[in-house]
């Protein structure tokens, strides 16, 4: 069992940065796929980046290449996305999430564990 609490979203102008916290509690997050997604209004969550267990090994979605950056820290227990160069399309809630079994790493649907959310708002 994981539990996990996101924190970091705020309000912020386009071409601002922020960095969003997932902190993992009653597991350990380097033995779990870690992910972020997000979800804007009337949308479906959507996959944004995930940093797999063996090796980590990072994976993005094409509009965030170059922009996010994913990164675990195991001592902490940890996970973090730092988003820079933002844009107003990037506004939505913005969830980690994690699993154990195999799976397609940018399908929500095969991750078990979830955070509450954290609203990310970019203003143009």
């Amino acid at each position: 069992q994981v539990t996990l609490v996101e924190s970091g979203g705020g309000l912020v102008q386009a071409g601002d940065s922020l960095r969003l916290d997932c902190a993992a509690s009653e597991g350990t997050i380097s033995a779990y796929v870690s992910a972020w997604f997000r979800q804007a209004p009337g949308k479906e969550r959507e996959f944004v980046a995930a940093v797999a267990w063996t090796g980590g090994a990072l994976f993005y979605t094409d509009t965030v290449k170059g922009r996010f950056t994913i990164a675990r820290d195991n001592a902490k227990n940890t996970l973090y996305l730092q988003m820079d160069s933002l844009k107003p399309e990037d506004t939505a809630v913005y969830y980690c999430a994690a699993r154990t079994t195999p799976g397609a790493v940018r399908s929500a649907a095969t991750y078990v564990y979830w955070g509450q959310g954290t609203q990310v708002t970019v203003s143009s």
